[in-house]
């Protein structure tokens, strides 16, 4: 008996030290900073084409890193470098065709002119013509009232001139009927040659539309690393037939990296966006990080069906994210890290 209260007295004990190290680990823990355990996430970016093509050369090394502007991928473009100078070779023959068309409106407006200039001066002819027609049968009439003394002659010269002018006055005035009406046809020829000017013009700009499209589309052909960045994966392989939109080449920015981490909801009130926070990475323990709480999220995960005690909601967690420079590159997606927040906040 002696040995069993002997055995039971150290078991109660030791559960009594074990309970007291428990309380002890839960009142430290609750008069530590608030904060959590998260992971270490860079920015993704998947670099893709917009045409659908063959890999013909992985140009970057996979976990390398690379500058803006470096290429990746080179893609066989072969169908789209055809099109581009298709595409030119229209754009070469619309403008030829609009230049033609502006000389076409130019030629027609200095017929018009021409044939207006004519028609004024035709009937300037006239006006001239008519008066000295009218003049001559005047001096026609004149002699043939005259007595009988006056030569025969005199008067068929001036019947004969009357008649002449008369004859020249009609001929002017047929020239400049049709000095009117070459006008009026040029005239119409302006407006037919104008509209096929416009149409030309506007053939200039879809070819133009139509070449800049083959030119974007061919460009595609050289994937190009749009951000300093880490080349994180390379998914094809060289002859693989890619869609349009596919990734190509996938980069990881790691000169500002984020931090996800869990807060309950009794600390969710030391969370705010701007405030400070220190991150302890595992990878390097004695060096500490500072990072700003980037957000912090208005609905809580892991919620239970039914809320009732203080223990069901203090099992409300919060995510919180918090983003650090990372200048030399230490921190690495996928690190483990502590997230410690700051009292000040």
């Amino acid at each position: 008996m002696r040995r069993i209260a002997v055995v039971v007295t150290v078991v109660v004990l030791i559960l009594v030290s074990l309970l007291g190290v428990r309380l002890w680990v839960q009142a430290r823990a609750r008069n530590a900073p608030p904060g959590g355990s998260g992971e270490i996430e860079g920015t993704t970016v998947d670099v893709s084409a917009r045409i659908s093509a063959r890999v013909l050369k992985l140009v970057a090394v996979k976990g390398r890193p690379v500058k803006a502007g470096d290429v990746l991928v080179e893609l066989d473009c072969a169908d789209q470098g055809a099109a581009l100078a298709e595409a030119e070779a229209r754009l070469v023959a619309a403008r030829a065709q609009a230049t033609a068309a502006e000389a076409n409106v130019d030629a027609t407006r200095r017929s018009r002119e021409a044939a207006a200039a004519s028609e004024m001066a035709a009937r300037a002819q006239v006006q001239a013509l008519a008066a000295q027609r009218d003049a001559a049968r005047r001096e026609a009439t004149r002699l043939e009232s005259l007595p009988e003394d006056v030569s025969v002659s005199a008067r068929d010269r001036a019947r004969s001139g009357a008649d002449q002018l008369t004859a020249q006055t009609q001929a002017a005035e047929a020239q400049a009927r049709a000095s009117a009406e070459q006008s009026r046809a040029s005239a119409l020829a302006i407006q037919a040659s104008s509209a096929q000017a416009s149409s030309s013009v506007a053939s200039v700009k879809a070819s133009g539309q139509a070449a800049r499209r083959s030119q974007l589309l061919a460009e595609e052909c050289v994937l190009r690393a749009p951000r300093d960045a880490m080349l994180d994966d390379l998914p094809h392989e060289v002859g693989e037939l890619v869609g349009a939109g596919q990734p190509l080449a996938r980069l990881v920015d790691i000169s500002e990296v984020k931090a996800t981490f869990y807060l309950p909801n009794a600390e969710i009130g030391a969370a705010r966006p701007g405030g400070k926070a220190t991150v302890v990475a595992d990878a390097f323990p004695d060096r500490k990080f500072e990072g700003t709480v980037a957000s912090v999220s208005s609905k809580a995960e892991f919620t239970p069906r039914n809320i009732q005690t203080r223990s069901d909601r203090d099992r409300l967690v919060y995510p919180v994210e918090v983003r650090l420079k990372n200048p030399d590159g230490l921190l690495r997606p996928g690190m483990p890290v502590q997230v410690t927040l700051s009292r000040e906040n």
